[in-house]
């Protein structure tokens, strides 16, 4: 009970903490964003905390939940299989896929907003095909593409291609009708009109669809390795650790995706706010 007793005591004096810290007044913006930085990370390590006492308090079998000092042990002790399977997984068909898929979904929508009936035709097929499952997806992938990680590039690229285009196209239209008859009075084109105008306003929308992307590339890989891979990649390891009931090492391979997403999604985020700081959530009140 005594791992029990320190994890609860350790939550409660983080909670008060974090408590104390989110009503604070800071006018020193470096303070401040140590502040913000340190409040979530007070907030893992207090539920870090409790996942092993309550692990070790309560003794649960590590097949069904390894404490988290186990799953460290286990990453520190398999660095060189866990870095081959990012390289697999991340590195290859993540990042090729959600070039691809984010690109090709980008022009799509712009090639849409010039050719009106297109939007009538494509965005319906777009929801379509956004709507099918993966698990239907995958073999068909692999049988069209190999067992590489082109076939797991190919599954992202179909699960980010449709939310970029459906994002894209809302946020041209997002561009007030007063601003484009301004352009219009000055002359401008239609590329004129999309660059400065018509595209900055979208920019929110754009970024939305790529954080959203970046943790559904990732999804996608993974998921699509279970229908076959060479033997390496997260998807692969997972499912083949699975039945050999290393559930630490399984639990490491989440931790590793779990991470790279997060760190993809924190950089999309740290470009949102260069490109998008005019934007009125960024001004201060």
């Amino acid at each position: 009970m005594s791992w029990i007793l320190g994890a609860l005591i350790f939550w409660i004096a983080a909670w008060t903490i974090n408590q104390w810290l989110s009503v604070q007044t800071i006018k020193n913006n470096a303070l401040q964003q140590t502040v913000n930085i340190l409040i979530p990370v007070l907030f893992g390590a207090a539920l870090l905390v409790l996942w092993e006492g309550v692990c070790r308090g309560f003794n649960i079998p590590t097949v069904l939940l390894p404490p988290p000092s186990m799953i460290w042990a286990r990453i520190s002790s398999s660095t060189d299989i866990l870095w081959a399977d990012f390289r697999q997984t991340y590195l290859k068909a993540v990042i090729a896929g959600f070039v691809m898929g984010c690109g090709s979904g980008f022009v799509a929508a712009i090639i849409v907003d010039r050719i009106p009936f297109l939007r009538k035709g494509l965005l319906p097929i777009g929801n379509l095909v956004a709507a099918l499952p993966i698990v239907g997806m995958a073999p068909i992938m692999v049988m069209w593409f190999g067992f590489d990680w082109e076939s797991k590039a190919a599954v992202v690229v179909i699960m980010t291609f449709f939310p970029m285009l459906v994002n894209t196209v809302a946020g041209l239209a997002a561009s007030g009708h007063i601003e484009r008859d301004l352009m219009h009075t000055y002359g401008s084109s239609y590329w004129q009109t999309l660059f400065k105008l018509r595209l900055p306003a979208a920019m929110p929308f754009i970024f939305n669809a790529l954080k959203i992307n970046s943790t559904l590339a990732l999804i996608g890989a993974i998921v699509a390795e279970f229908f076959g891979t060479p033997i390496v990649g997260m998807g692969f390891r997972i499912s083949t650790e699975v039945g050999r009931m290393n559930v630490d090492m399984v639990w490491a391979e989440i931790f590793i995706a779990a991470l790279a997403g997060s760190l993809s999604y924190g950089l999309l985020a740290l470009l949102e706010r260069a490109v998008t700081f005019w934007h009125p959530s960024y001004r201060k009140r």
